[in-house]
């Protein structure tokens, strides 16, 4: 009977690993990538969600743009107003209609709703960081390089409602996005003249 060789003793072939300074390469180095991706998938999801909302509030402000000057326009005068924050409204009436629109401004709700005689309240704007207006007593004047406008100011410098024939407003809207807040609208203004207004 034939004897095998005695057999050499195993030995395992090294496992193939990473040394101590390869891993903490590595690691560093997927860190940095993973960062890298993070950040660019925020800032495009912010930039998505900011052109969403400046779309959305822009056409908010267009249509509310549209009823307002509509109102405006068909009004006979201004009765009254109140600037202070936090709630800061106009009245104006519509004698042929024998109607009277508030816009009322409240800037701890930020918003700016519209009330008219016999119609439920209708809330325009929303998120609206400031509204504010002015009344003027006529038309501006254009010149070659200003656009001047005349105050409805009596004698003694005070705002007088029957001089108004012109409402100035402007507003600006804003949003939180992702935990952020971002203004997301520009500042929107409208000089509108009051058509019905007899003099």
């Amino acid at each position: 009977m034939k004897l095998q060789p005695d057999c050499p003793p195993f030995y395992s072939e090294p496992a193939a690993a990473f040394t101590l300074p390869e891993l903490l390469v590595a690691v560093g180095l997927a860190s940095i990538l993973l960062a890298a991706v993070l950040s660019v998938n925020a800032f495009g999801s912010r930039s998505f969600v900011s052109m969403g909302n400046y779309i959305n509030l822009d056409s908010k402000s267009r249509n509310s743009l549209d009823v307002l000057s509509r109102e405006i326009r068909n009004a006979t005068g201004v009765v009254a107003f109140y600037t202070n924050l936090p709630v800061r409204w106009l009245t104006l009436t519509n004698a042929t209609q024998a109607k009277a629109v508030t816009l009322t401004y409240n800037s701890n709700a930020r918003t700016l709703v519209m009330t008219k005689t016999g119609q439920a309240a209708q809330t325009f704007l929303t998120e609206c960081e400031r509204w504010d207006f002015a009344l003027y007593s006529r038309a501006p004047l254009l010149s070659t390089n200003n656009i001047a406008f005349y105050s409805a100011t009596n004698t003694t410098g005070a705002v007088d409602v029957t001089l108004c024939k012109l409402v100035s407003m402007s507003w600006k809207c804003s949003r939180t996005i992702l935990g952020s807040k971002f203004n997301t609208e520009s500042v929107q203004t409208a000089q509108i003249v009051m058509r019905n207004k007899v003099n």
